[in-house]
């Protein structure tokens, strides 16, 4: 059977053999027909179409079987196939671009594989699709010039290179969290690890035990004793039941409701303190109440188990547990000690993680402070001025006793004054110290300065003798003594005596302004004791060159000069020790954690005038509580008594001047005159009521005092006869 004309029907191109069945290699008629150069097309072209230019395509054009030799494969070393261009299409009848072309810029069309056909059941190609010599889509003699267009060959991407490309993606994404947890691991694990500690760590302070206060015999003024703290945890209590732990701790407590409650809505801490020197029992209280976030730590509060005893030299520890006035707060380095501290690892539940990291610096007691006071002392002065200051209306007053051989301070009350334990139900312009704070003019009291000064200067003795008016006129002021009198005619003593103003001014006169002034300053006058109290003024005393024409004059009776309660009774006690005088002195010692006493250093000791002017005016101080003197109440029945009185005028701020301001009673004085051991002395701020003058004011309270220091010393009563003072002088 004759085969139908169609591919394979020319026989096999040049140079390859025919298979025994007269077909191609093997393999090529499937290759053909699938997408090689030969494969069969049926078009819709007629056959005696115009041919294309050269890279055209012709249907049936280069397939195995066309006539006139169109299907042979190009020779060796013939061109390559030029790929069809826009402009090489002609004709209406012109093909669309096969799989592999382009067309106008546009991608081709993948044409779907065919399935592989057996050669024997090809199709045979249609009518006119490949006639030789008829003008079959070719010029004459083109057919083996040219070269059949050849169809690009499918290729799927290789699946092995996706794959390396995603595993190379997966790379550097592992790469990149790898390098950040070699990161964290490892280059910053450290600062990590920190911060999260520090989440976990809290710091609590260890206070350390405040030392206490005791008199010279070890009785307690201010101890310590246990108590607690009471603290939050802000982050253990919720929104809704802040309310409720406020009203519950506030009235307790005795705090703020505001500001308590913003300290347990911090939430940026998970420790803060609500309360400090809380009572065991009120703290079990609280305890006992199970509220969420609140506990309590051990720690120690302040107690003063005199109340109010002393209170303006001792002072009070606030509620931060540091040392706030008198010596708590001079002193408070010594006494406070060190506090220590311990961090402990807090789980989120806020319990102490017992295996945790922990961190310890124990606390440093603090030494206690022995004083020179006497406790029983100084509850007989404090009730005394305390009875005087009410009973005479007074602003304030003072009481002072002091050791005159050894400048130790026995006695230092104030009126009126506050309870350390409830400092903060009085008036703070209490808290002070006005034994050493406030400043005052003497007055009559200062005139013993002046004594010494014509005395050991100028060449005075006791009998030396003015005559004494009422008032005396220098330059343009006039100086009147304190009560109207006829002139008289006065021994120096008898000045001294009976408190003349006219007649010191007088005495003073035979030493200069400078003289005068030295001597205030040996007495100690304008620098302070160095007493350990906050606050202690030096007094007011100018130089010499800073007076005016007529200050040394009131300087010489005690007035424009300024001192504290305790310069004044310095200056006494230096007449009572001989003239020498031994700076004031309240810290006998401290005290250690195993009780060693370690004793102050011996004050400072300085003669200002001779024992015997010293004696002298001590014999004339002796007149001055005679029945002829001023404080005839100061009197003590088997004592000699030795002292001054002090009416000073207070400067009225309104005016600058002394009209309306009020006055100061003092008393100052000594026991037993012939042996002198104790000095007392009395200040009472402008009284009211009764006499303002100190020997009616003052010198009853100096009795009363001295009267109970002689006793509570066991002072034997003195067993000579007082020396004869001569007041009036003999022409």
């Amino acid at each position: 059977m004759t085969k139908p004309p169609g591919r394979g029907t020319a026989g096999p191109p040049p140079g390859r053999k025919r298979g025994s069945d007269g077909r191609g290699p093997r393999g090529s008629a499937g290759r053909d027909d699938r997408s090689g150069p030969g494969a069969a097309r049926a078009s819709g072209r007629p056959s005696g179409g115009s041919p294309r230019p050269p890279g055209g395509r012709s249907d049936g054009a280069g397939r195995p079987g066309a006539k006139g030799g169109a299907g042979r494969r190009p020779a060796r070393g013939a061109m390559s196939p030029v790929p069809r261009t826009e402009g090489a299409r002609e004709g209406p009848g012109r093909e669309r671009p096969e799989t592999g072309g382009t067309a106008a810029g546009k991608p081709a069309r993948k044409r779907p594989a065919q399935k592989k056909r057996p050669a024997a059941q090809e199709k045979p190609a249609p009518k006119g699709s490949a006639k030789s010599g008829a003008g079959g889509g070719r010029r004459s003699g083109e057919g083996s010039g040219r070269l059949p267009r050849t169809r690009p060959p499918f290729h799927r991407r290789d699946p092995l290179k996706r794959l390396n490309v995603a595993l190379l993606v997966i790379a550097f994404v592992l790469s990149l969290f790898a390098g950040r947890l070699v990161q964290l691991q490892t280059i910053e694990s450290g600062e990590y690890s920190e911060q999260a500690m520090q989440q976990r760590l809290q710091k609590i302070t260890l206070p350390a035990t405040r030392g206490d206060i005791t008199d010279a015999q070890g009785n307690p003024l201010a101890m310590t004793v246990e108590a607690r703290a009471i603290y939050a945890d802000p982050s253990l209590i919720a929104a809704d039941t802040r309310q409720p732990v406020v009203n519950a701790l506030a009235p307790t407590l005795g705090l703020n409701p505001a500001a308590l409650m913003k300290k347990i809505s911090q939430t940026d801490t998970r420790f803060v303190y609500l309360a400090h020197g809380v009572r065991p029992d009120q703290a079990r209280l609280i305890t006992s109440w199970d509220l969420p976030g609140i506990g309590t730590l051990p720690e120690y509060r302040r107690e003063y188990p005199n109340d109010s005893l002393g209170a303006s030299v001792i002072g009070f520890v606030n509620d931060t547990g540091k040392g706030a006035a008198g010596l708590e707060s001079s002193m408070n380095d010594v006494l406070s000690g060190r506090a220590g501290w311990q961090r402990v690892e807090i789980s989120p539940e806020g319990q102490h993680i017992p295996m945790g990291k922990d961190q310890k610096r124990p606390s440093e007691p603090g030494r206690g402070v022995r004083l020179t006071l006497l406790r029983d002392l100084q509850f007989k002065a404090q009730e005394a001025i305390e009875k005087q200051v009410k009973a005479s209306g007074a602003k304030s007053g003072s009481v002072i006793v002091m050791d005159p051989r050894t400048g130790e301070m026995l006695a230092m009350a104030s009126a009126p004054g506050f309870d350390p334990n409830r400092y903060g139900e009085s008036d703070n312009s209490l808290w002070g110290s006005p034994l050493v704070q406030e400043a005052f003019e003497p007055g009559s009291t200062g005139k013993v300065v002046t004594a010494a000064a014509v005395m050991e200067k100028g060449g005075v003795t006791p009998k030396t003798p003015y005559t004494v008016p009422d008032k005396i006129k220098k330059y343009d002021v006039v100086f009147r003594d304190s009560h109207p009198h006829p002139t008289e005619r006065l021994t120096f003593a008898g000045v001294l005596a009976t408190s003349s103003n006219v007649g010191t001014i007088m005495a003073s006169e035979s030493v200069s302004g400078q003289q005068l002034y030295q001597t205030l300053r040996d007495f100690g006058f304008g620098e302070t004791t160095g007493l350990p109290l906050p606050g202690e003024t030096a007094g007011l005393l100018k130089p010499p060159s800073q007076w005016s024409g007529t200050d040394r004059y009131p300087i010489a009776f005690g007035q424009t000069v300024s001192v504290n309660a305790v310069q004044m009774a310095s200056v006494y006690a230096t007449i009572a020790n001989g003239g020498v005088r031994v700076k004031p002195t309240l810290v006998a010692g401290t005290v250690g954690e195993d009780d060693a006493f370690t004793p102050s250093q011996a004050p400072q000791r300085k003669r200002v005038i001779g024992a015997s002017t010293a004696r002298q005016i001590s014999d004339m101080l002796e007149g001055v509580t005679t029945d002829e003197g001023t404080a005839p109440k100061a009197q003590i029945k088997g004592y000699r008594v030795a002292g001054k009185t002090g009416t000073a005028q207070i400067v009225n701020p309104r005016c600058g001047c002394y009209d309306g301001g009020g006055y100061i009673a003092s008393f100052a004085g000594f026991a037993p005159a012939d042996d002198p051991q104790l000095v007392v002395q009395v200040v009472l701020q402008d009284p009211k009521r009764g006499s303002h003058y100190g020997g009616d004011a003052a010198a009853p309270v100096f009795k009363d005092v001295m009267g109970f220091a002689l006793q509570s010393e066991k002072i034997p009563p003195t067993g000579s006869r007082p020396p004869i003072v001569q007041i009036h002088a003999r022409d």
